[in-house]
């Protein structure tokens, strides 16, 4: 290996793991807010790819009509939860909010899809039409089992990421796809080393998100709301907080999260109906590094992962992945050696 090689190497290393310290960073906020380890996180990745090269092609993204799908089920849902408390007097609000709202992207959408929109407008329009995914999946799936435990949520999430790939299947088809790049040019760094605009691109946006979500948790209101779910639900609830409206604005933060990295990894990456289960598993990796609670340790984890994962590739192609993942076990092993072993049951009565 030459200095030229290991240069290129770390750089795909820090590209790969911007997009799983993005990925890692939803599945953190997720889980310290909800107890939810959202496995379905890859499957919104590849549908944002696929629905994005949809529109490239001039095709109507099928994304449209899950989107649809879930909105009336999330209404029927909420609606049914009013009903039985009676509250009836909040249904026409709920009626707006799950049923009228969400189906606003799915217009546009359509209409972009239609009428042949610039490229910006077709990433405006997949971004629309991702974000309100996980959030209607969160209302229909979690939101009634929200007091269960994190194993129950756990087979949930599996069970759920199994649905979604067996959905991308049938609406993208087994054939791969992939998007235009979003940053044209090659920039030369000294005599010989060579980056492509869109790698810049994509370790551009994983600083500049992560400064985004930096502000937004210390220094305004929502980002306190959800720091203090994370730390503590009860208390949180006793404060005024509630806890299922923070955690829907986790889910609408993953799930935009999830979006920006489809789009990201489109043109570099042929993405496939089940290619983001893989994306979701390094991800995974990282925030396990994090404790699934330090968002600046998972970061860590996740260029960790990616300079891994780019060096392992060159040594050998065929065991990258095995590689990878088992960075878990010596992780796994320092925190069962670290953490107190506690009883979940006791840890809600402490609280």
């Amino acid at each position: 290996m030459t200095w030229d090689v290991a240069l290129i190497l770390a750089m795909d290393g820090l590209a790969n793991g911007s997009v799983y310290l993005l990925a890692g960073l939803g599945l953190v906020l997720i889980f310290s807010v909800t107890r939810v380890v959202f496995v379905p996180f890859g499957d919104v990745t590849a549908f944002a790819a696929l629905t994005l090269a949809a529109f490239q092609t001039g095709r109507v993204p099928p994304t449209i009509g899950l989107v649809a799908v879930l909105a009336v089920l999330a209404t029927a849902t909420e609606l049914g939860s009013l009903w039985r408390r009676g509250e009836v007097a909040r249904m026409p609000k709920a009626l707006l909010a799950w049923g009228v709202l969400p189906l606003v992207p799915c217009l546009l959408a359509w209409l972009a899809a239609r009428a042949g929109m610039p490229a910006l407008v077709q990433i405006a329009a997949t971004l629309l039409l991702i974000v309100p995914i996980t959030p209607l999946l969160a209302r229909v799936v979690y939101q009634p089992i929200a007091d269960a435990s994190v194993l129950v949520l756990l087979i949930v999430s599996l069970a759920l990421h199994f649905l979604l790939s067996g959905l991308g299947l049938l609406f993208f088809g087994p054939e791969g796809s992939r998007t235009e790049p979003l940053a044209s040019g090659v920039f030369t760094l000294g005599d010989s080393f060579v980056v492509s605009g869109q790698v810049l691109l994509m370790v551009g946006s994983a600083i500049v998100l992560s400064g985004l979500f930096f502000l937004v948790f210390e220094r305004t209101v929502a980002g306190k709301a959800l720091r203090a779910t994370a730390v503590n639900r009860v208390g949180a609830r006793l404060v005024g907080i509630r806890p299922a409206r923070t955690a829907l604005m986790a889910y609408g933060s993953a799930s935009l999260l999830a979006g920006l990295i489809g789009i990201l990894i489109g043109p570099v990456t042929t993405m496939y109906y089940d290619s983001g289960f893989i994306i979701g598993l390094k991800a995974f990796v990282a925030a396990i590094i994090g404790g699934l609670v330090s968002y600046p340790v998972t970061a860590l984890g996740a260029l960790a992962v990616g300079l891994v994962e780019s060096y392992a590739s060159f040594w050998s192609g065929a065991l990258k992945d095995v590689i990878v993942f088992s960075l878990l076990i010596p992780v796994l092993m320092l925190r069962s050696y670290l953490s107190r072993h506690q009883e979940e049951e006791q840890e809600e009565v402490d609280e």
